[in-house]
């Protein structure tokens, strides 16, 4: 293999395929990344049997040669190396030969590297899917949909099925949904030409699904995604990212939902988190959390937080709209701010059907979320 190939076109393929790569694998071919070239171009391949991803650099693009390749050919490079040393070399272009015994030599200005490569031979092989069925979906959507469910996954490995978001579609409908049992979240989208494609209790880890938000382009670009038997396949322009589906049934979370209230209040947004910030820092010091949030007789509404060593805040917010009973609750405001961060709409309303009833969080301009957090149970 010898091939010349420009450092921006490199670095960029291997922060994608990177982020496949385990700092605790046991298996020293899965610490490489895998280079196999053509004439057509250079692939780079990484994983971690969990995730991989595969990021091809064509030969030429828009007329440009970004890729001399002297002689074909495929080797493993040490992922934590390689990743920095590309970074830092001086010139635009590195020159990369590998020869007997898979020994790699780079050069890049007046730098002249050695790496002991592996053999490609002993590299596992990408998931076989195929692609019958494909979802096709704008990047901006499925990042926004990611950002907005992943935050409520359960961090615990003792519930390895809850550290995932779960996918359903039906009737042109997707809908994400994570929860670790004491929050929930929902979002959903409707999804033109998905007619005849529906599949249910497909389950992808939340630290998978933000990585893979890492790698979507901020331009409106589409994302096809392909649904197989035990891993999932997105296809985001030159990258394939593959991730296995979590074993185990997603428990059944609609009858956490209320769907009547006593009380109804509609605030804006904005003003409630920073509200709640505010009376955070105090609950922070608690070790606790907790914030508490009552109706007042001039419809208003008060949220308040005690510290026993630093004392307390109290502030009153103005209602934009008020139905229902009166009433006092108490709730973990880290979990209500996760939710306040990722909601766009201006004005939320938060509803309730008693002081130990899930509250229930529903952005007034996105239909298709849903929030909740259970509440505490608190002496005064």
């Amino acid at each position: 293999m010898k091939i010349s190939i420009l450092k921006n076109e490199l670095n960029e393929s291997i922060g994608h395929v990177s982020k496949a790569i385990s700092s605790r694998t046991t298996i020293p071919i899965l610490t490489g990344i895998k280079f196999e070239v053509s004439h057509q171009g250079v692939t780079l391949t990484a994983s971690d049997t969990d995730i991989s991803i595969q990021s091809f650099i064509p030969a030429e693009n828009d007329s440009q040669t970004i890729v001399k390749v002297e002689q074909p050919g495929s080797v493993v490079l040490p992922a934590k190396f390689f990743v920095e040393i590309i970074k830092k070399l001086p010139s635009k272009e590195i020159h990369m030969e590998v020869k007997e015994g898979f020994q790699t030599y780079i050069s890049s200005g007046s730098t002249e590297i050695q790496i002991v490569g592996l053999d490609p031979e002993e590299f596992p092989v990408l998931p076989s899917i195929e692609e019958n069925e494909t979802i096709s979906m704008p990047g901006d959507l499925l990042k926004n949909m990611i950002k907005q469910t992943a935050f409520s996954i359960s961090t615990q490995e003792t519930t390895p099925i809850l550290t995932g978001i779960l996918w359903n579609l039906a009737d042109n409908e997707f809908k994400f949904t994570a929860t670790d049992r004491h929050r929930l979240a929902t979002r959903a989208a409707h999804l033109e030409g998905t007619e005849n494609i529906q599949f249910a209790n497909i389950v992808i880890a939340g630290k998978t699904l933000n990585e893979l938000s890492k790698i979507i382009p901020d331009q409106n670009m589409l994302v096809d995604i392909v649904v197989a038997d035990n891993q999932v396949l997105f296809k985001i322009d030159k990258v394939l990212f593959y991730s296995r589906i979590l074993d185990g049934i997603y428990p059944d979370t609609s009858r956490i939902i209320p769907t009547t209230y006593k009380t109804e209040l509609t605030l804006d947004t904005k003003k409630l988190s920073e509200s709640i910030d505010r009376a955070y820092l105090l609950s922070r010091e608690e070790k606790t959390n907790i914030v508490r949030m009552q109706t007042l007789e001039n419809g208003d509404v008060e949220i308040s937080s005690s510290s026993s060593e630093l004392g307390k805040v109290r502030e009153e917010l103005e209602v934009i709209d008020f139905k229902g009973e009166p009433l006092r609750i108490s709730f973990n405001s880290k979990y209500m701010l996760d939710v306040l961060k990722v909601v766009e709409s201006e004005q939320l309303v938060i509803a309730f059907t008693g002081m130990m009833s899930p509250i229930i969080l529903r952005p007034l301009d996105e239909s298709r979320s849903l929030y909740v957090i259970l509440p505490y149970r608190t002496t005064n």
